[in-house]
């Protein structure tokens, strides 16, 4: 109970400490609820070892587990291999700079240009779509005090960890090769042309991780900046939300937790497979997809002309379930172990 009260006081807090005058506020939205805005069935399959405990309509990559057990720690830790997919991380893209959406508050600028550029949505000449980036840490299970028990989970509760605004790799495509310069590799139309093939497998299916550089039907990932010229607002912004996530896997910020099922593992090449998203606002999207799963299925209606209200259209976030592979046994040194 200590730590809910804590949690909600911190939340406040950082509600308080960004918000601007609220007569004059662009960013306005709703505080998110962490029972309501979830779908709760993204989480399965969980997987025990080579049986699948609870399954789930969504599509899923395959464990690949050969040997249901495993041993951790040195030899101090033995136990069976589970799988399931852990909402851990918002991915929140937004036309108003400093807006946090998710938690309904702003920081001020203190002047024109005094941290990094505006934002601005699709222009209907250029088709041109340029977003911020909030890299939330957002872990569900901990706000909510539950499964603490197992040692694999996050235990970290919510955090603003990264901002766009004060990154000048995420505003300008040049500078953003200093973080990919294998992005010259992949800007070829043979390079484009097989994007067509993870187009088809993350609409049908799940992404097809060897093809790296490809977000599905969303676009390009590189560059690992905030700039979109396809000219459909809402898939554009998921587009920009994977970059996130590949983003913070390159600058070492987000490691991979389904390589290992001992530790996180840094991947500077992202594992697509393993992550997939749900929006939660504007107009919250009660399933979720893969990276790259075509827009036409799931992306109708989803920014509708709020204006100025309640839940702005062109601000959104994005719940990013990640791939769990835990260790779950005993820890002969005492209790149960990862």
């Amino acid at each position: 109970m200590q730590k809910k009260v804590n949690y909600t006081i911190a939340i406040a807090v950082i509600a308080v400490a960004l918000s601007a005058n609220p007569v004059l506020a662009i960013c306005q939205s709703t505080l998110f609820n962490p029972i309501n805005d979830v779908c709760w069935q993204c989480i399965f399959p969980f997987r025990l070892g080579n049986i699948t405990i609870a399954s789930s309509g969504i599509d899923s990559p395959s464990d690949n587990v050969g040997n249901p057990l495993c041993i951790c720690g040195a030899g101090k830790v033995i136990g069976l291999k589970a799988s399931f997919f852990e909402p851990a991380r918002v991915e929140e893209t937004v036309k108003d700079p400093y807006c946090f959406n998710l938690i309904g508050a702003e920081l001020t600028n203190p002047a024109d240009g005094f941290l990094m550029g505006t934002s601005r949505e699709g222009d209907t000449v250029k088709d041109m779509t340029f977003q911020q980036v909030h890299h939330f840490l957002f872990n569900v299970w901990a706000l909510l005090e539950l499964f603490m028990d197992v040692p694999c989970l996050e235990q970290s509760g919510i955090d603003v960890a990264y901002i766009t605004e004060i990154d000048p790799t995420w505003n300008d495509n040049l500078l953003a090769f200093i973080l990919n310069p294998e992005a010259l590799l992949f800007g070829n139309p043979i390079a484009q042309m097989s994007c067509m093939m993870d187009s088809v497998a993350s609409t049908i299916g799940v992404p097809l991780s060897p093809l790296f550089w490809c977000v599905g039907s969303w676009g390009p990932a590189y560059p690992l900046a905030g700039h979109v010229n396809n000219g459909y607002y809402v898939q554009d912004n998921a587009l920009l939300a994977g970059r996130m996530i590949y983003k913070m896997s390159r600058e070492g910020l987000m490691w991979d937790t389904a390589v290992n099922e001992c530790a996180p593992t840094p991947m500077p090449i992202w594992i697509k497979e393993h992550y997939r998203m749900q929006m939660m606002k504007p107009v919250a999207d009660y399933t979720c997809h893969p990276i790259g799963r075509s827009g036409l299925i799931w992306a109708a209606e989803k920014n509708p002309p709020y204006g100025t209200g309640t839940n702005a259209s062109g601000n959104f976030d994005w719940l990013t379930f990640r791939k769990k592979l835990c260790c779950i046994g005993w820890d002969w040194s005492g209790g149960i172990g990862y």
